[in-house]
């Protein structure tokens, strides 16, 4: 998948029709851009007023496109069940044919007070082993294989999910991080060596490519 360009959008007001946003997303398409990423928010401050749901919404997209690589940049990970986030990334990324990009962060209580309205956590550095431990479950989860997991945050207890993405080694995942802080930089040279050492034992375990039917093409139109 090349990405050269793409459009990143606030799913606010306007935009938070997911029939806006998927009427766009195939504009894109036709005019050339590579891929479109939305934001994952619950809410934001004022005047905004109205904010969709980024799983929805891309849903929609994936529906109406074919080639434009998609996600959400950046889902805050911590504020979301890992074990139903991997059933909902791989069936987002079946349906779109091996095109979605996973961008994973923190989040942040500081523009749109997400985590102190809806009583997550706000500890930044507790968030960040949430983000570590989901990371890890994803990337198990992602494999098909049964998950077996006990952390600090999370328990998964003999799970597989299936089916499992499009792409054997599963969803890309895009760390986000602020300009200067190294912290990001090193989870995500480790989620890149953990989902390496992953796949290679997968490999080991279960030679032969994986294969899946493929999607349906766009929607045909009755002539």
């Amino acid at each position: 998948m090349t990405l050269r360009s793409a459009i990143w959008l606030p799913l606010f007001d306007e935009l938070a029709d997911p029939a806006v946003v998927m009427w766009l997303a195939a504009e894109a398409e036709e005019a050339g851009w590579h891929g479109l990423f939305v934001w994952d928010q619950l809410r934001w401050r004022e005047p905004v007023q109205a904010v969709a749901d980024p799983w929805i919404t891309l849903t929609a997209v994936a529906t109406a496109t074919e080639r434009l690589a998609l996600g959400p940049m950046v889902t805050p990970l911590p504020r979301r069940r890992p074990a139903k986030l991997a059933r909902e990334t791989a069936s987002l990324d079946l349906l779109s044919g091996g095109r979605l990009i996973f961008g994973a962060g923190l989040g942040s209580d500081r523009f749109a007070e997400e985590f102190s309205r809806t009583g997550e956590e706000l500890d930044d550095r507790v968030r960040a082993r949430m983000l570590d431990e989901g990371l890890d479950i994803l990337t198990a989860a992602w494999t098909g294989e049964t998950v077996e997991h006990r952390g600090e945050h999370y328990v998964v207890d003999g799970v597989s999910f299936l089916p499992a993405p499009s792409r054997p080694g599963g969803v890309p995942v895009w760390i986000a991080g602020m300009p200067g802080k190294v912290a990001p930089m090193r989870r995500a040279a480790r989620h890149d060596l953990v989902a390496a050492r992953v796949r290679a034992r997968r490999r080991h375990r279960r030679p032969g490519p994986r294969r899946h039917p493929r999607r349906p093409g766009r929607r045909l139109t009755p002539s």
